[in-house]
């Protein structure tokens, strides 16, 4: 039987690599991975936002005819029955407390807006911010990622950022549709938040917070929070189910029961 030169090739092609693999010859090299230790020293390039920073409460509860009272949303036609019928609800005295009334986490919008302190820690290619509510971590990717195709829904979402000169700006996507957005409107697949991170003077930060989301606002809407450094205070662990008092009713809204 004669066999052709081609054959052969392929054969050898083949055969080559799985006689190294049985002599045991060392695997491919894995691709080296980043020494994150050589990125530090450019961190004394961004803002000194170290330590601890407590919300204005101001800016939180504004209150007296001094203060100045952000412009609500302007909601779709669909959203804006919601919001009618959450309301309507809460006037026949239904109980309509969010999930975070039996300790679900408050995810993205409202973590960032709870009265409670916060703290950022800057790492080479992330911003990670440490919020006392619930204990919870926000990880913000730096690196020039993309934001995730295809990402599963969290509490927090998925962020990524960038720093222009000394403003952290960050887009955050895929939010559980569990998470409250303003007062009888959850999160879908389609809402975006955009933040601006900036410290408006020596000792406080100002978080401009943008919410996109074309099927519940007829325009995105825009909130303004500050923070102020607090250089004694030191973040507190917050276990919420230690604490909690709501029950749940047999459909899994939180019910008030305080005996």
């Amino acid at each position: 039987m004669r066999v052709s030169m081609r054959a052969l090739v392929v054969f050898g092609a083949v055969m080559i690599p799985a006689l190294a693999i049985a002599q045991g010859a060392p695997p491919a090299k894995a691709p080296a991975q980043k020494d994150y230790r050589t990125g530090y020293s450019r961190l004394a390039r961004l803002p000194d936002w170290h330590g601890v920073w407590a919300p204005d409460w101001s800016t939180l509860f504004p209150r007296g005819a001094q203060r100045e009272r952000p412009a609500g949303p302007q909601f779709t036609p669909a959203a804006a029955k919601k919001v009618a019928d959450y309301r309507a609800g809460q006037a026949e005295g239904k109980n309509t407390q969010t999930d975070a009334a039996n300790c679900v986490p408050p995810g993205m919008p409202s973590i960032m807006r709870m009265p409670y302190p916060i703290e950022f820690l800057f790492s080479p290619e992330r911003v990670t911010i440490i919020t006392e509510t619930e204990s919870q971590v926000r990880r913000i990717y730096t690196d020039g990622r993309p934001l995730p195709g295809d990402p599963d829904p969290s509490f927090n979402g998925s962020s990524v950022g960038h720093w222009e000169g000394n403003v952290l700006a960050v887009e955050t996507i895929a939010l559980n549709p569990r998470n409250s957005l303003t007062p009888g409107i959850n999160a879908t697949e389609q809402t975006r938040i955009v933040e601006r991170f900036h410290e408006d003077k020596p000792g406080t930060i100002i978080v401009d917070t943008t919410i996109i989301d074309p099927t519940l606002f007829a325009q995105p809407y825009t909130t303004k929070q500050a923070y102020v450094r607090k250089p004694d205070w030191e973040i507190r662990e917050y276990v919420c189910q230690e604490n909690n008092r709501d029950a749940a009713d047999q459909f899994g809204r939180p019910s008030m029961d305080i005996h």
